[in-house]
């Protein structure tokens, strides 16, 4: 069995970005894991592209019946996942040599520790042009303003998972599947870190409000909202749960200037 599950969820994904992707895991420093791609009905040639590509044989092939969403396609690789850790990864991003390494060696040393966070680089097809940091212990606080942990950069312990139930695949966590979960496992007193190095790319470009829809901001305030309760951080936070329908108000450019700024 090996060590650590990288999950990947395959949309239509430009053909540059995913290769370099998938090169940063098969070229991490650390080398005992399964690498799971799944694609979810992609309706261009990126999958045919990479399956004729890569012929590695730490890479399973798996695909979804039709088009259906990253919590659907992460459950789907969960699932199939034989790795105590599992280790999450988008087909647009770009992992740092030894992110795994340094993630499995943190797990190995804190067992208090189930959730393993790393600080990141922001880059876009011009290059890095910033940063981000978290805090060391991530606490049920750091959920108030937003999430604070990077989906595509983190590492969890499979355990962590089967105690949530996995991803929720409903209407209201689509697009903040990410937050739902790790509030949910914030509830059940799951221990979260953040390493402080930067071992991950994440890629934004510096148009992404713009593509977010009002609906989504909608269902983030919906599960704030559920999970503040449950956190006890209501009363006192609730118009931290009105950030997300405040700033989808403000003009894009006025928000990209703010962000960049």
């Amino acid at each position: 069995m090996p060590k650590v599950s990288v999950i990947m969820g395959v949309y239509n994904t430009p053909k540059n970005y995913i290769n370099k992707a998938i090169d940063s895991i098969l070229n991490q420093s650390f080398q005992d894991f399964e690498f799971i791609i799944c694609n979810d009905s992609c309706t261009d040639d990126t999958f045919d592209n990479i399956q004729t590509k890569y012929k590695d044989n730490r890479i399973v092939w798996i695909q979804n019946d039709k088009n259906r969403g990253l919590a659907y396609t992460l459950n789907h690789c969960l699932n199939v996942a034989n790795g105590e850790y599992i280790a999450r990864m988008d087909s647009d991003d770009d992992s740092l040599p030894k992110r795994l390494e340094k993630q499995v060696k943190f797990l190995d040393e804190n067992i208090d520790f189930d959730v393993v966070n790393c600080n990141i680089n922001v880059f876009d097809d011009n290059g890095i042009y910033g940063e981000r940091t978290y805090h060391e212990l991530i606490t049920k606080k750091d959920f108030v303003f937003s999430n604070p942990i990077v989906h595509p950069a983190v590492m969890v312990r499979k355990k962590a998972y089967d105690m949530v139930g996995n991803y929720r695949d409903i209407p209201k966590t689509y697009r903040n599947e990410d937050y739902d979960v790790f509030m949910r496992m914030q509830i059940k007193g799951i221990k979260m870190y953040t390493i402080q190095e930067k071992l991950f790319n994440f890629r934004e470009d510096k148009n992404s409000y713009g593509r977010r829809k009002y609906k989504y901001r909608i269902n983030e305030y919906k599960i704030k909202i559920e999970n503040f309760k449950k956190m006890r951080l209501l009363p006192k936070y609730y118009l931290y749960c009105l950030k997300p329908l405040i700033v989808g108000m403000f003009p894009i450019k006025m928000l990209n200037k703010f962000r960049n700024k």
